[in-house]
């Protein structure tokens, strides 16, 4: 029988491999390793454009609730797929990864999603936009959101009201001012604010900046001259002018 270098170098190989791959094992399950806790947990969450609303605590919180916040564990216990398929419950996470380390530490990094806009339909709809335009289920870390109400399909939000949700959310004077967009069947966009009894007419969902800008210089030189509740509607529906009709004061 002939002597095969070629079926020696093969079986020679598989034992190397197969020792190393032993070794390896022991190596890392030593009985330190097996009996270690996890002594620290860093989150790390990822902010996306603008300052999001989910926070290490939230993380904590919600890990603790489905008894998997892995603090004080023994390392061997812990398993980072269970944690990333509870974090990505959360409508407000987008990516999750969790790791372990042979220094006793779980890490978990998030991304998470940004709702921009929450969108109440007269169709009975209700849901959050995102600043991509994804539509996202309620969630309670949005409660401060400009909502839109009126004739809203899902094809609109996402093309239109995402625009305004970014726009709004970016800029401090109107995320704080403006409390409610209303869309008319013909598309055309109403601004509710929260200071002024009047509303503002904006026509169609094209040229944001460019009418805002103009409305926060009326604020500034007009009504604070004229006053907050002189005027009923305020329409910025054409370039370079604002129209707008008095308020009727009635006498008793």
């Amino acid at each position: 029988m002939a002597f095969s270098w070629k079926k020696t170098a093969i079986l020679t190989t598989d034992m190397v491999l197969g020792i190393y791959l032993v070794l390896a094992v022991t190596a890392f399950n030593t009985p330190d390793e097996l009996s270690h806790v996890c002594d620290k947990v860093k989150i790390n969450i990822e902010e996306s454009s603008s300052k999001g609303f989910l926070n290490a605590n939230d993380v904590k919180i919600q890990l603790q609730q489905a008894r998997l916040y892995p603090l004080g564990d023994v390392m061997k216990d812990i398993n980072p797929r269970k944690i990333e398929e509870s974090l990505l419950k959360n409508p407000i996470v987008d990516k999750a990864q969790c790791y372990k380390t042979q220094t006793g530490h779980v890490i978990i990094n998030l991304v998470q999603r940004l709702p921009v806009i929450r969108i109440k339909a007269d169709n009975g709809e209700d849901y959050y936009v995102d600043e991509f335009g994804n539509i996202m289920p309620e969630t309670s870390y949005a409660n401060d959101l400009v909502v839109a109400t009126g004739a809203i399909n899902k094809k609109y939000a996402q093309k239109f009201l995402t625009q305004f949700g970014n726009y709004l959310i970016k800029h401090p004077l109107w995320r704080s001012q403006i409390e409610q967009l209303n869309i008319l069947h013909d598309g055309s966009v109403e601004a509710i604010p929260r200071v002024g009894d009047h509303v503002v007419y904006l026509g169609k969902p094209v040229n944001i900046d460019k009418k805002f800008s103009r409305l926060e210089k009326f604020y500034r030189y007009g009504l604070s001259q004229a006053g907050w509740n002189k005027y009923s509607y305020i329409s910025l529906e054409f370039d370079n002018q604002i129209i707008c009709k008095k308020r009727k004061f009635t006498t008793m």
